[in-house]
């Protein structure tokens, strides 16, 4: 996997933090460096961690289903980038809560970094630099979240289920590419 498909996926992953992060500009009146150095740190630094986790997961099982990998990264993917749409669409509002306390941002590091563990299990299938791609994930977090904090308090949540609907799609597209690739081309 070259370094366009892994800055897309970054970017498709980082949605639900950036979306969560405008969520938490909306709420905070003035946010300063500690907004949004909290905001790139617990969400870059999870988005970083998870694909890793899951990187070491799949490893394991890999040599079992090395005959099915670009199925199970077209299913992961797929159901991946379908519920980011799936929410976009629906509209689910995220309540606005001026709260960075440690348990606080923990917890939303956490809910948003699920996908991101999927995605490194997919990675173990693939042809994948595990370092290369978690720096991206980690960095395209980071800077998507302190982008969010300042998109939530300039303009409001306008742009918050585009941006979901936009990472979804994204890994939707990725899915069905590998699965492609794998299918016709090898």
């Amino acid at each position: 996997m070259g370094i366009a498909e892994l800055a897309l996926i970054a970017a498709g992953v980082s949605m639900d933090a950036f979306a969560v992060s405008v969520c938490k500009g909306l709420s905070v009146r003035n946010p300063g460096a500690r907004h949004y150095c909290s905001a790139a740190l617990w969400f870059g630094g999870f988005q970083a961690m998870m694909p890793l986790a899951g990187y070491f997961l799949g490893v394991r099982f890999a040599g079992f289903v090395s005959d099915v990998d670009h199925w199970i990264a077209f299913v992961l993917l797929g159901i991946i980038g379908g519920n980011m749409i799936r929410e976009a669409l629906a509209g689910e509002d995220f309540k606005e809560d001026p709260d960075f306390s440690f348990r606080t941002m923990l917890a939303l590091a956490v809910a948003t970094s699920i996908d991101a563990l999927a995605i490194g299990v997919s990675f173990a299938f693939l042809q994948v630099d595990i370092w290369k791609a978690i720096a991206l994930i980690g960095a395209a977090t980071a800077a998507f979240s302190a982008g969010g904090i300042y998109v939530g308090n300039m303009f409001g949540s306008r742009y918050k289920s585009k941006a979901e609907l936009a990472g979804g799609v994204v890994l939707v597209v990725m899915g069905v590419k590998i699965l492609v690739e794998h299918l016709f081309f090898q």
